[in-house]
């Protein structure tokens, strides 16, 4: 039996250095115990570079905090995450706690997509789902609690 690929972190923006290891922890545990054991990609990046990704996919001319993008294949690898971190460095500010929890709600956030679901469509499936994932790794409110409020 083969080993399962793994995560895969790529930092093209600068990370205090406690950061990556935590992240590569989380991600290690998104992956044994939310996507079945499926490989994910987490690119932290710029806003411009998210600005650029959001035209080119979503038109949409402006940098946004977090973009999935699910592989068509599904099987072993899940997809691509991009993630802007001087995005998440103002919503951390914003909302009043760490960097590291803010990317780890851009994380799950970014998984729960990856796994298909849409919280723009699904009748509240995905808010259910990140509102106990953030409650087991004991994450503050994520991104959809705070669209509704």
């Amino acid at each position: 039996m083969g080993q399962r690929p793994s995560c895969s972190l790529v930092v093209d923006y600068p990370l205090p250095p406690p950061l990556p290891s935590r992240l590569r922890s989380l991600t290690r545990r998104l992956q044994r115990q939310l996507t079945g054991g499926r490989a994910f990609t987490i690119l932290f990046t710029s806003d411009e570079c998210l600005r650029r990704l959001n035209r080119r996919f979503r038109r949409r001319n402006r940098p946004t905090d977090v973009l999935s993008f699910p592989s068509n294949d599904g099987a072993e690898y899940l997809g691509d995450i991009a993630i802007s971190v001087p995005t998440a460095q103002r919503q951390a500010a914003e909302h009043g706690h760490d960097l590291l929890s803010e990317l780890s709600i851009l994380i799950l956030h970014g998984v729960l997509h990856l796994l298909g679901m849409d919280h723009e469509r699904d009748h509240g499936e995905m808010a259910r789902a990140e509102r106990w994932w953030r409650s087991r790794l004991g994450l503050p409110d994520g991104l959809i609690e705070r669209a509704c409020q």
